[in-house]
């Protein structure tokens, strides 16, 4: 079998996972009470389940867990080979990339069940970055410290997954910019030989895109906490994964691709941040200052402005594939 295949296969078994899956999930959700009531900074009339990152998380888990029984149904030549190989050389950060996303999935569903405190759910973050850190998911920056590399890691993990926190604010804002970023990681991984990355990449933005159509242009789900901080997990671990300098590929700028296909999420992030601490506020308490807010308050439609962020995280991504 090609290897190319399994690019699409990933993407669109994961999508097909995610989408037949959520209505059962929106079912559990209205159920437990996991939904999301109208109020303050809400446009939305009726409560609205958060059932969005419990489909994407089953939208990665069902190709992964079918994948691995035709793995044992092959030879260990060919596409199976290659992911043997794969798995027996990162056996321990699949491992923790695993356990991170639903660690990382129940932090946010608890959140959309009773809303931590910041100071709990930084701290949950925190551990968990710090887990997969020790797994071998980490940053070096060819800096010879193994203390700079867990605080490195743990801060960019913490970074993404508040970044895409706070782009769900909008129908398919979220969901959307983490498919473009993880089709882009993919693609990268993809050309530079890189089976496994490019594998893990294409499953979760078929994931993503499997949940798009439930949200966006109109909701009858909410991604939910739970669904932003698997995403930006995600996104994070995409970001660190591949080599980006090797023998074979010298490009020392290449390392700096993660912040261009991530540059509109970080840049909204670091734009709100500063601008709540020059007006004496906690980081962390939200408002109408996001990029998606201001563009509506230029008379674009939340739907138009959605499309126009995607549009910019794309044009972002193609230009971090050229830099590569």
């Amino acid at each position: 079998m090609n290897i190319i295949v399994v690019y699409p296969a990933a993407f669109v078994s994961a999508a097909l996972a995610s989408a037949a899956s959520l209505p059962l999930w929106r079912r559990w959700c209205r159920q437990s009470g996991v939904i999301d009531e109208p109020g303050h900074r809400k446009i939305h009339a009726s409560p609205i389940p958060l059932a969005g990152g419990l489909a994407v998380m089953t939208g990665l888990l069902v190709p992964l867990l079918a994948g691995a029984v035709a793995a044992f149904s092959y030879s260990r030549s060919g596409v199976a080979g290659l992911f043997e190989y794969g798995l027996s050389v990162r056996a321990t950060q699949l491992l923790g990339i695993l356990a991170g996303a639903l660690g990382m999935l129940l932090i946010g569903l608890r959140d959309d069940q009773v809303e931590l405190r910041p100071a709990a759910k930084f701290g949950g973050q925190l551990l968990v970055a710090l887990i997969v850190a020790a797994t071998g998911v980490r940053i070096t920056l060819f800096v010879p410290s193994l203390l700079f590399h867990y605080c490195i890691t743990a801060l960019w993990i913490l970074a993404v997954v508040n970044a895409f926190n706070f782009m769900d604010n909008m129908n398919g804002l979220c969901a959307g910019l983490g498919a473009i970023g993880a089709a882009w990681f993919g693609l990268m991984a993809a050309t530079q030989g890189q089976y496994l990355v490019g594998a893990i990449s294409f499953l979760t933005a078929g994931a993503l895109t499997g949940f798009l159509p439930f949200n966006f242009p109109r909701a009858s789900v909410f991604l939910g906490d739970a669904g932003s901080h698997l995403t930006g997990f995600l996104l994070a671990v995409l970001a660190i994964l591949p080599h980006y300098y090797t023998a074979h590929h010298r490009k020392p700028l290449a390392v700096l691709t993660p912040l261009l296909v991530l540059a509109v999420p970080l840049g909204d992030l670091v734009w709100v941040v500063l601008l709540r601490w020059r007006r004496g506020r906690p980081f962390y308490v939200g408002d109408t200052n996001h990029l998606s807010h201001r563009l509506v308050r230029r008379n674009l439609t939340p739907a138009r402005a959605v499309i126009l962020i995607w549009a910019l995280a794309g044009l972002a991504g193609a230009l971090a594939f050229l830099l590569q």
